[in-house]
């Protein structure tokens, strides 16, 4: 129900929402005398005339089977609430109603009137008009057709059928149980209505004997009105329910024709109650039976594939908090509104959480603005891994609420490296780095994390140069607060110390687990050009970036280069760049002579790594299953590398991508295509990384 609506609906709402404008209109000033069908105070009217359509729905029928005169009091009675009818048609013809062309309040008394004189206003008259008392008939000598005209008052049962229908749209009452109570009053009135008109086929029969009651009392008109009354009553009920004792059945053709019909409409409300109380019967056990037959699969499955009971658990975790939360419903009702509604939903809900992220520090709004909406919030179990250790990451995560763990396997052992709790972020090694997730993720608590895709993040990113340099900077001013991974030699080249986070050397396990993955990122600081050309002298260094993806001048992240343009963007990128000090570039050093030889600083060297193929035709380059190797200090070094890989030691010639000779091992670059010739003109091709 809308919030804002609220306070002008509930229990006297004509509907659940109001009709798309209907708001709108309320808060707009109507013309004099023009009453709102959404004002309280009228509501409150419907709901004093259904009070006295139930007194009706009761009492027609009764006096047309029991009361041959009516009496006094009761004409008196039946008089007033006339009356209050005759009010009820006069306020009519000032009651704004909605259009449903434009679905707008028209106010305009001309068109008010018309639409109630073309609809219900004759139907209205002649149910609440007293014939007998325009027509100056005695009481005592009115006939059956004159009965039957005091019948018309049941046509004032359709506001019944309205309020039930008010009631089911009204999530403040349980959908159950006022299906029920509908069900039950037509099931009462069927059988009221049934006894009455049965009576009056019995009482007008020229032969009281030949009666349905007069076969069984004789004397039946002289019993009291009550003991007629419950009579009736149990034949209606007893026939309803085919129970068909026998002891008060058809004498007569008349009640035969009656009894015929009567059952013939006992099939369809029996079935049409049957049905009813089935769809909600199994509506209401619907989930129970879902939830049962899901864990019955999982923990089949679980059996037939031989899974660990860890991961059994998690199964069955994830399955009983879908259960609990499914009648939520919160993704189908956020699926439902239109994107400007979702969005405030989503700002109103998420965006203290999200703009209070580290990663997001100092970022624009208008950032925020776009990020928040494209988030979804999940719900994890305890003891559910969100992320594993080496996994290809394609989402960003923030924790809402909840608290979890950071692990990593060391020689088949889980250690805790860190926790997480609400306000955190982790995922962007993988969604930014473009690089294995480090460590996993598991929940301590039931958890609700925030989902953004690699694929929309990147998207936005591209959108804000500005805010991409921004949380680039703090990405490496996170990583610089964690460290490396682990104690190996590495420089500060992300793609290198995040690959090998879980690379950690066994004669060192007797140690702190948390001192074997330290992070050691020492260098991550993007130093000048100058000091870069100082370094390259001794050392050859060139900069590579921190996503180890190509950036353009303007720090714009390129996700999806080639390794060839990517080294080319990079040699482009040292030039341009000059001596400017940009978050991106990060010293990654090659070094002649000795490759664990230290830097300017004292900064640890990074291996390269190739990737060596066998080619058996000189003039093709078709690339085939290979060895990834490290390369080696010297040609020498790398011929008999290559050579023990492949069992061909006459190995005399290496040509890159190009088919150019290599004389020198400094050339060759990380990631570069490699050739590698013998006597016989056979070769072996290297394919990057």
């Amino acid at each position: 129900m809308s919030f804002s609506y609220a306070k002008y609906s509930g229990f006297f709402s004509s509907d659940l929402l109001p009709s798309l404008g209907t708001k709108i209109n309320h808060e707009t000033k109507l013309r004099k005398y023009i009453i709102s069908p959404l004002d309280l105070r009228y509501r409150a009217w419907e709901m004093f005339l259904l009070f006295l359509v139930i007194y009706t729905a009761w009492i027609t029928p009764f006096e047309f089977a029991f009361l041959i005169c009516k009496i006094d009091a009761l004409v008196i009675f039946d008089n007033i609430v006339n009356c209050f009818f005759a009010i009820d048609i006069f306020l009519n013809f000032f009651m704004a109603y909605l259009d449903k062309e434009s679905y707008i309040l028209v106010d305009d008394p001309k068109k008010i009137a018309i639409r109630y004189l073309s609809t219900w206003f004759i139907f209205d008259v002649c149910s609440t008009v007293p014939f007998h008392d325009f027509l100056f008939i005695d009481h005592k000598e009115s006939g059956v057709g004159f009965k039957l005209l005091s019948m018309l008052r049941l046509w004032r049962l359709r506001r019944v059928s309205a309020l039930f229908a008010r009631l089911e749209k009204d999530i403040r009452f349980n959908y159950f149980w006022t299906r029920y109570a509908k069900l039950i009053s037509v099931t009462l009135f069927a059988v009221h209505c049934a006894g009455c008109f049965n009576y009056v086929i019995a009482d007008r029969y020229p032969d009281t004997k030949r009666t349905w009651i007069g076969a069984a009392n004789p004397n039946f008109k002289e019993d009291s009105l009550w003991d007629r009354y419950i009579t009736s009553l149990y034949w209606s009920i007893v026939t309803l329910t085919t129970t068909g004792y026998g002891d008060l059945h058809a004498e007569n053709t008349r009640e035969m024709l009656f009894d015929i019909f009567y059952m013939l409409f006992n099939l369809g409300l029996t079935s049409y109650i049957i049905g009813n109380m089935t769809n909600l019967v199994v509506h209401w056990t619907g989930y129970t039976r879902n939830f049962r037959d899901n864990v019955e699969a999982a923990q089949e499955f679980a059996k037939r594939n031989q899974l660990s009971p860890r991961i059994q658990d998690q199964v069955l975790s994830h399955i009983c908090l879908k259960f609990k939360t499914e009648s939520l419903q919160q993704k189908e009702t956020m699926n439902v509104l239109p994107k400007a509604i979702r969005s405030s939903i989503a700002h109103y809900l998420f965006l203290p959480i999200v703009q209070n992220v580290s990663l997001f520090r100092g970022i624009s709004r208008d950032l925020l603005f776009q990020l928040v909406p494209e988030m979804e919030a999940e719900y994890y179990p305890p003891k559910e891994d969100v992320i594993l250790q080496n996994e290809s990451q394609t989402d960003f995560y923030i924790i809402v609420s909840g608290a979890l763990d950071l692990l990593v396997d060391i020689d088949g052992r889980e250690q805790i490296i860190g926790k997480a709790v609400a306000g955190e972020s982790f995922g962007e090694i993988g969604v930014l780095l473009g690089r294995p997730q480090p460590y996993a993720v598991r929940t301590t608590e039931i958890s609700q994390i925030l989902c953004l895709s690699r694929k929309t993040f990147l998207k936005i990113l591209r959108d804000n140069q500005e805010d991409e340099r921004i949380i680039m900077r703090n990405l490496i001013q996170k990583l610089q607060g964690f460290g490396g991974f682990d104690n190996v030699d590495e420089e500060s080249d992300p793609s290198l110390v995040f690959n090998n986070c879980s690379h950690v050397s066994k004669q060192d396990t007797s140690t702190n687990p948390s001192d074997l993955i330290s992070i050691n990122i020492q260098t991550l600081e993007a130093r000048t050009k100058k000091q870069v050309e100082n370094e390259g002298e001794s050392c050859g260094c060139k900069l590579q970036t921190v996503l180890d993806h190509s950036v353009d001048p303007k720090g714009r992240i390129e996700m999806t280069q080639s390794p060839p343009e990517r080294r080319w963007k990079e040699d482009q990128l040292d030039t341009e760049r000059g001596g400017n000090k940009s978050i991106h570039e990060v010293p990654c050093c090659s070094y002649s002579g000795n490759r664990s030889q230290t830097g300017a600083k004292g900064g640890k060297s990074i291996k390269k790594r190739v990737t060596i193929h066998k080619r058996n035709n000189i003039n093709s380059l078709q690339e085939q299953n290979g060895k990834l190797i490290i390369l080696p200090d010297t040609l020498e070094e790398l011929f008999r590398m290559a050579g023990q890989r492949f069992g061909e030691y006459n190995l005399k010639k290496v040509v890159n991508a190009e088919d150019v000779e290599i004389d020198e091992i400094d050339v060759i670059r990380d990631g570069d295509h490699l050739f590698f010739l013998s006597t016989d003109c056979s070769c072996v091709e290297t394919s990057t990384m």
